[in-house]
């Protein structure tokens, strides 16, 4: 039996198959290639090419492939853009869940693992963030996942589908062999934007508002390395395999790092100055955002284990300063 990961040639997904590969596993990844990179891909994993909106294409896979579970990554997710373009969201997003489900049912599979987003909480009314707290989304990003995960609940109501959703904080460093990393267009994530600059990319990094009520004014974010996100997948497909019921959890370190503190650590990992200049605030950034993972922890025994935000930087910087284009270096 092999384990289906959606979106596999992503960021996200990259490195949860090669998790999955490092474990034994077989392991089938299907793609559009829209932002994902086919030079990603594991060797050992049997690769497809094609859309979550071409249920004709799910179909034929999972004729072909003997699919025990699959792990969802395949979704549009800059926040940004989704208030620019809402309607590609709820297309690819939503619509596109839509059909892999119908067509999971169809085909007799049970077991979904989904990558959901703490975006699904809006504005904190308390921290740590706990899996209870009021799911409010301040943009369309995090009302299309949010909307997932309820599409979830029904059809699992409906039909018997298990699922786990995961609503995790900021992914962020790279492989610690080096070999696959983080390279989007266009780049929104701050540690390698922080990156660009010790890379020759740009002059300097900019600080949207040194004003919110934080410890250095700048706002606090929960860090958590890209390994530690896929060994908690795996976790949750192996907690779905045991028969255990569908879920929410969130994943973080439960550790603030304020904007100033990740640039400092970049200094210092670089040995570049990394200058910086502060910019007026984005809309809807708020101050803090810091998960409680103790539910991961307890359930499904995950405990992250690259946890430092200098190891985080350090494996970034690796990848970052030897591809410095990406794959397409």
């Amino acid at each position: 039996m092999a384990i289906l990961v959606l979106g596999g040639a992503g960021y996200i997904g990259s490195h949860t198959v090669f998790e999955l590969i490092d474990k034994g596993e077989d392991v089938v990844v299907a793609d559009n290639l829209q932002t994902g990179h086919r030079e990603s891909v594991h060797s050992k994993a049997r690769f497809y090419k094609g859309d979550i909106r071409d249920e004709a294409f799910l179909n034929d896979l999972f004729k072909k492939e003997n699919i025990s579970s699959v792990i969802h990554f395949a979704a549009n997710s800059l926040v940004g853009e989704s208030m620019t373009d809402p309607l590609k969201y709820y297309d690819n997003n939503l619509y596109g869940t839509m059909i892999l489900l119908k067509s999971m049912i169809s085909n007799g599979i049970d077991k979904i693992v989904f990558s959901s987003t703490a975006a699904t909480y809006g504005e904190p009314e308390s921290i740590p963030i706990l899996e209870t707290d009021k799911t409010e989304p301040t943009n369309t990003y995090g009302e299309t996942k949010l909307s997932m995960e309820k599409m979830f609940k029904w059809v699992s109501q409906a039909h018997g589908l298990r699922y786990v959703s995961l609503r995790y904080f900021n992914a962020c460093g790279a492989h610690i062999s080096g070999k696959i990393g983080e390279d989007h267009s266009p780049e929104t994530h701050l540690i390698p934007l922080i990156l660009q600059v010790p890379n020759g990319k740009r002059e300097f990094v900019s600080i949207f508002g040194d004003d919110y009520k934080t410890k250095d004014g700048t706002c606090i974010r929960d860090y958590i390395h890209v390994t530690d996100l896929a060994q908690a997948h795996i976790q949750a497909v192996k907690y779905l395999a045991e028969g255990n019921k569908s879920d929410i959890f969130n994943l973080g370190n439960g550790v603030g790092f304020s904007v100033n503190e990740v640039i400092e650590t970049a200094r210092k990992v670089t040995g570049h100055p990394i200058p910086a200049k502060i910019s007026p605030r984005r809309a809807g950034d708020p101050a803090i955002l810091i998960a409680s993972s103790k539910k991961a922890k307890n359930i499904l025994g995950w405990k992250p284990k690259h946890d430092s935000l200098e190891e985080i930087i350090e494996t970034a910087w690796r990848w970052h300063k030897n591809h410095p284009d990406g794959y397409n270096s």
